[in-house]
C-alpha cells in the first residue's frame, strides 16, 4: 500500500512504521474493533474532507454499540484528521482516511471491558477502489452464496471489524469466480449490500436502493439519494430481489471507497447496455463535482484543510 509520513495514535503523531501494537492485543484475537472510511479530495482550494463530521459521528456510534469507550470527542477527532492530512503533505487527487479504534494488550478472554482502547487515524493516497476501468465502464458483480449476518446474530449497524469477515469471504468467492465484487443477500433473500458498498439499481428512470434493515447506514448512499432527488429523479427505498436486478436498466455501487461505480453485469446477466448507464453517469459526474468542490450548493459537506 502507499505509505504516508505520519499516523495519529492515541493523541500523538507517530512515524508510519512506529504506529504498532502488541501481538496479544485483544482485537486481534476476538474481533471487536470499529472502523471508518473517509476521503479527502484535492479541490481548487486545497484538500477538503467529504462529510467529515458524519463519518466521525458514525465511528463513535459504532463504538457505543460495541461497548468500546473512545476517549475523544467528535471535535477532537475532526481536528486531528485535518491536521493529519496537512502534516502528511499529500500530492495526489484524493486521500483515504481510516479512523479506527481497537482493544489493546492487557487482558485475555472473551470479556473485553478491561482491555485498553487505542484510537488511531491513518491516511494514505488511494485510487479507485474497484479500478479506474471499473469506475468508467462498470464492474462484474456476483451474488454471494452466503448471506449477510442477520440482525439477531450481529450488530450490522456498527461498522465493526468482526462484520467484515463475512464480506471478506464473499469478496474472495466473487473474485475467484472471475468477478470484481460480491453482493450479499439477507437471510430472506433480499439485497443487503456489497462486500463494502451499497447497491442501487435503475428501472424505468427510478432509482431503487434497499433499506438499511440489514446493512450499514451508508453516508454515500444518503448523499446519492439527496442529489438524485435534487436533480428530479424519483428514489425508492424498498427490498430488492435478485431477479429484479437481472432485468434492471442500470445498476451501481456507492461508498466512500467505491464512490459511484457502475455495474455492467450480475451473475452473467448483462445489465442494460453492459456499460455505465446514462443516469449512473449523471449521478457519478455530480458526485465528483461535489467532492472536488466544483458545486457550490453542496460545499457545506466539505471541510477544507488549511
Amino acid at each position: 500500500m502507499n505509505e504516508a509520513k505520519y499516523i495519529w495514535m492515541n493523541g500523538e503523531f507517530k512515524a508510519w512504521n512506529d504506529a504498532q501494537t502488541h501481538v496479544l492485543s485483544h482485537t486481534l484475537h476476538y474481533g471487536n474493533g470499529v472502523i471508518e472510511g473517509t476521503k479527502a479530495y484535492k479541490t481548487a482550494k486545497g484538500y477538503a474532507i467529504f462529510r467529515l463530521n458524519d463519518h466521525t459521528k458514525r465511528l463513535l456510534e459504532s463504538a457505543k454499540m460495541t461497548l468500546i469507550d473512545i476517549p475523544y470527542s467528535v471535535e477532537e477527532l475532526n481536528k486531528a484528521q485535518i491536521e493529519l492530512i496537512a502534516k502528511n503533505e499529500f500530492q495526489g487527487d484524493n486521500v483515504y482516511i481510516r479512523p479506527f479504534a481497537f482493544l489493546g494488550y492487557g487482558v485475555m478472554g472473551v470479556y473485553h471491558k478491561q482491555a485498553p482502547v487505542s484510537t488511531v487515524l491513518a491516511s494514505w493516497e488511494w485510487g479507485a477502489y474497484l479500478g479506474e476501468e471499473g469506475l468508467k465502464k462498470g464492474i462484474r458483480l456476483k451474488i454471494a452464496s452466503m448471506t449477510r449476518a442477520g440482525n439477531t446474530s450481529s450488530m450490522g449497524k456498527a461498522k465493526a471489524t468482526a462484520n467484515y469477515l463475512n464480506s471478506q469471504m464473499a469478496k474472495f468467492e466473487a473474485v475467484e469466480c472471475g468477478y470484481d465484487e460480491a453482493l450479499l443477500l439477507d437471510d430472506q433473500g433480499y439485497v443487503a449490500e456489497a462486500s463494502g458498498a451499497c447497491f442501487f439499481m435503475v428501472k424505468n428512470g427510478v432509482l431503487i436502493s434497499p433499506p438499511n434493515d440489514n446493512s450499514l447506514e451508508s453516508i454515500t448512499q444518503k448523499t446519492v439519494i439527496e442529489i438524485a432527488g435534487d436533480m428530479g429523479y424519483k428514489v425508492e427505498r424498498r427490498r430488492i430481489t435478485r431477479e429484479e436486478i437481472y432485468v434492471a436498466d442500470e445498476a451501481f455501487l456507492t461508498g466512500t471507497a467505491a464512490e459511484i461505480t457502475p455495474v455492467r453485469e450480475v451473475d452473467a446477466r448483462v445489465i442494460g447496455a453492459g456499460s455505465c448507464g446514462d443516469i449512473t453517469a449523471i449521478i457519478q459526474a455530480k458526485y465528483f463535482d461535489i467532492v472536488f468542490g466544483r458545486d457550490e450548493k453542496y460545499q457545506h459537506y466539505l471541510t477544507f484543510v488549511s
